[in-house]
Order: C-alpha cells, then sequence, then structure tokens
C-alpha cells in the first residue's frame, strides 16, 4: 500500500490529525476520546507555554486514496535535554491502522526530522511535558483507561519494534479498593502531624486553595519529580497552564495539602472524579452535551483518578502519605467512593507505589516508552 507523509501546517490539518485517533476507535468500548478543543489547543503553540522549552511537528500518513492512516509528532524539549545532557528527539501523538508500512513511513520521519536538528536519539510516546499522555499500553486491553491515560490497539507494541526500537521504561497503573475502615490510618495520620509538627492545611473554595498553596505545590512537585524520566522543571507560565487544565475539575474533598509550622508546603495529593465515561459519552465534544456529561461525573462517581501526590525528600518514610491519605480517605467515605484509579506511574517510582501496598490493589495496565538510538 502507497503511504505518503504529509506535515500539518494549518487548522483543517490539525483538526483532521486530533480527530484521527477518535475515527480510528470508533465503537470501541475501551477508548476513552479527548476532547478535541483541548487537543488542540495543546499543539498550539499561541496556546500552550509548554512551546516556552519545546519545538516540534505533527505529520499524517494518507493511504493512495488520500485518506488518513496514521499520525504521528516529533517534539524536542530543549530544557530536558539541557537537564540530562542528551540529544533526544521525542515522538508523541501516535496512531495508525495495523499497517507496517505506514508505521515505519510516520518514524522515518521523525527520525529524519531529528537528525535535522542534531539529535542522535528518538524515544517516545512522550509529550512535550511530563503532563502529557505517554507510552503504548501493552497490558490491560480489557480495561478502561483513565482520562490521562490512553488505549490503543494490541499491534502497536510489535510494529514499533520491528522498526528498530527497544523498551525504555514502563508505566504501570493499579486499580486500589477503598476500605470500608480508614480509622486506623486517621489515628496514625494524626500521630505524624503532633510528631512532626505537621497540620492539613484549610480552603473553603478552588480560589483559596490557588490563592494560599498552588505556588508551594509547584515548588514540591519541582523538587520531588525532578530526577522522574521526562520530566523538566515547571516555569511559572506552565504552572499557570496547569492550573487552568484541572482547576475547574477539582473536589475539594479529593485533595490534601500539608503543611508545616510555618505554613510551608511539604506535601500533597490531588485526586479527580473519574471522567472517563464521560468523555465517552462526550466523544471529543463539550458541546452541545458533553460538558453535561463531565459535570455529572464529578458529582456523582464511585472512582476516582489520583492524579499527583509528592512529598518532600526530608518527610518521605515519616508516615506523611498517611496524612495525605486520611484526608482525602475522607471524602471518599463521604461521597461513596469504591475505587481509587492510580493512573500511570513510572514502574520504578516505588515511592508513590508503596502507598497502596496496604490497600487491596492490582496492577491491571501497563504503558511502555521506546527508544532508537539513530
Amino acid at each position: 500500500m502507497p503511504i505518503s507523509i504529509k506535515e500539518v501546517t494549518d487548522k483543517k490539518g490539525l483538526k483532521s490529525f486530533v480527530r484521527f485517533p477518535n475515527e480510528l476507535y470508533a465503537g470501541n468500548r475501551y477508548y476513552v476520546p479527548q476532547i478535541e478543543s483541548m487537543e488542540i489547543d495543546t499543539l498550539t503553540p499561541e496556546k500552550n507555554r509548554a512551546f516556552e522549552v519545546c519545538e516540534g511537528k505533527y505529520w499524517l500518513a494518507l493511504d493512495d486514496n488520500g485518506k488518513v492512516v496514521g499520525r504521528i509528532a516529533g517534539i524536542i524539549n530543549h530544557k530536558y535535554n539541557q537537564k540530562v545532557g542528551s540529544r533526544i528527539c521525542r515522538f508523541g501523538w501516535i496512531d495508525f491502522i495495523e499497517s507496517q508500512e505506514v508505521v515505519s513511513a510516520l518514524l522515518a520521519k521523525v527520525e529524519e526530522y531529528a537528525r535535522s536538528k542534531g539529535m542522535d536519539v528518538v524515544e517516545g510516546p512522550v509529550g512535550f511535558l511530563e503532563f502529557d499522555i505517554s507510552g503504548v499500553l501493552v497490558e490491560g486491553f480489557d480495561q478502561v483507561p483513565t482520562a490521562y491515560g490512553k488505549y490503543n490497539y494490541p499491534y502497536y507494541e510489535p510494529l514499533i519494534l520491528n522498526e528498530g526500537y527497544a523498551k525504555e521504561t514502563d508505566f504501570v497503573e493499579y486499580r486500589i479498593t477503598v476500605p470500608d475502615n480508614i480509622d486506623r490510618y486517621v489515628r496514625f495520620a494524626e500521630m505524624v502531624a503532633d510528631r512532626y509538627n505537621l497540620k492539613q492545611a484549610e480552603f473553603s473554595s478552588k480560589k483559596e486553595l490557588v490563592r494560599k498553596y498552588a505556588d508551594g505545590i509547584f515548588e514540591v512537585m519541582n523538587s520531588c519529580y525532578a530526577n522522574l524520566h521526562g520530566f523538566s522543571e515547571l516555569s511559572p507560565a506552565q504552572c499557570e497552564d496547569l492550573k487552568d487544565q484541572f482547576l475547574p475539575n477539582l473536589n475539594l474533598d479529593y485533595v490534601s495539602v500539608i503543611l508545616d509550622k510555618d505554613d510551608k508546603v511539604i506535601g500533597f495529593g490531588v485526586t479527580l472524579p473519574s471522567l472517563s465515561l464521560a468523555l465517552q459519552k462526550a466523544k471529543g465534544h463539550m458541546f452541545p452535551f458533553g460538558f453535561i456529561h463531565i459535570l455529572r461525573a464529578l458529582k456523582k462517581n464511585d472512582t476516582i483518578d489520583a492524579l499527583l501526590i509528592a512529598i518532600l525528600e526530608e518527610y518521605q518514610d515519616k508516615g506523611v502519605n498517611a496524612m495525605i491519605i486520611s484526608r482525602i480517605g475522607e471524602g471518599m467515605h463521604r461521597n461513596g467512593i469504591k475505587y481509587v484509579e492510580s493512573t500511570r506511574e513510572l514502574e520504578d517510582n516505588h515511592n508513590v507505589q508503596n502507598l497502596w501496598g496496604r490497600f487491596e490493589h492490582h496492577l491491571h495496565k501497563r504503558a511502555r516508552i521506546y527508544v532508537k538510538h539513530l
């Protein structure tokens, strides 16, 4: 099958780029579509402040009838490359029909782009920043992903491996059952707070949470995530983008911020009601009815997604996680939450995975990042 590669250079092409996976997975019971307008904003330099430190190009694969049969992005995060001292080109937003010719053409285009920019390594799927969806699903094809994960067909991995790529690292995801009784966690949290002179931050609105503690949360995040694969320190402007992205969906019952005696943020946990089923119903659009499904999911749900958690190094292994879990756990009990989805965690991030060790949990999804040296 003859394949041509076309660079995305206008709004029409960008819409085709964003819509392709929704067409590829139409009718699939496990696929969760992203909101198309939000995806377009993420991929538009004027709308996404990740482009302060990144550059990128996007391509579509077309068959001989001009039909879109694949897509891919080539991305260079200059700040991350400077941090790790490597010349890495990322590929992301990769989707394709079951065709080796399509995969070969897509990855060859990214490799060509990488060489033209002086890069000597290609890895992916990875986005601009840590908070973009990364990885190819390799386990859990019978599971609905979180809104911050991604579903793909099982044929993705073998076709990518055939192009000379190898495993770089994995993300794992757990499903945790909320215990009927969290009294012991509450008591232990009280002991930890007393021993280390810590306390829960109090906030009565989202605006108060952001005004008082957002800067401290991002400081802790930049410190704790510094050594994670693919992470580069967030700039103030990028932090503002994240506020805009996640603030509307926050439920204060599922947020915990831990302060020291001087009211400095030393740890936090942010979880959100699961939006996966709502996004399936929205079918990629906020309007005319998509936002209604999302609002309902935010108010009534039996599952939450554990989005972000971080504790400063000097307070790790001291039980601070119990303070976070007890606060969010009380909110879960009030609202009838039965399950927690861990969202994607690096397989070697044992500090986070240890949070689930005392709960009934099981690993049910795994996603993979690949690497190729040019």
